[in-house]
């Protein structure tokens, strides 16, 4: 994809963030995305618990959105156009988080864009796995989440 289309592509991704209202109301903001892995992030200030940390809804919807960004900008690059759903996930908190939030996500292990755009192409409906964890600065893991994608075609 061209660095262009990629620019478009994450701009239709920073436009979700603004116009869906539960996705808004987290202020995500889309930080990063180098082809295979996309960072989202959300301040701690409107995402926080009666703990004084990271409300754990605000945390599983980071992850989810950012895996549904993965696929949807994966299709993007490759000149595809389709719906993204999210049709399961597992989420486990490992510790509070008292910081922002800054999730990742990427593809899960043993599973292929490859072979996920070839089925979208072929049958107009694929599904891939995706992981997404929330990090603090020096890495350590404080929440995942493996979700299972589906794409249906457009058109």
């Amino acid at each position: 994809m061209q660095a262009d289309s990629m620019e478009a592509a994450l701009e239709v991704l920073r436009a979700h963030t603004r116009d869906i209202p539960p996705v808004a109301a987290i202020q995500m903001q889309v930080a990063s995305y180098d082809g295979n892995r996309l960072v989202l992030t959300a301040p701690l200030a409107v995402n926080v618990n009666d703990k004084g940390s990271a409300f754990g809804g605000s945390m599983t919807s980071l992850m989810t959105y950012a895996g549904w960004g993965l696929v949807t900008l994966q299709i993007a690059q490759a000149s595809m156009a389709a719906d993204v759903f999210v049709a399961d996930s597992s989420v486990r908190y490992l510790k509070p988080v008292y910081a922002d939030l800054r999730a990742e996500a990427e593809l899960a292990p043993d599973q292929s864009w490859e072979v996920f755009l070839e089925t979208l192409a072929q049958r107009g409906r694929a599904r891939i796995h995706v992981r997404a964890r929330i990090a603090l600065a020096d890495g350590q893991v404080m929440a995942d989440l493996t979700g299972r994608y589906v794409a249906i075609a457009k058109g």
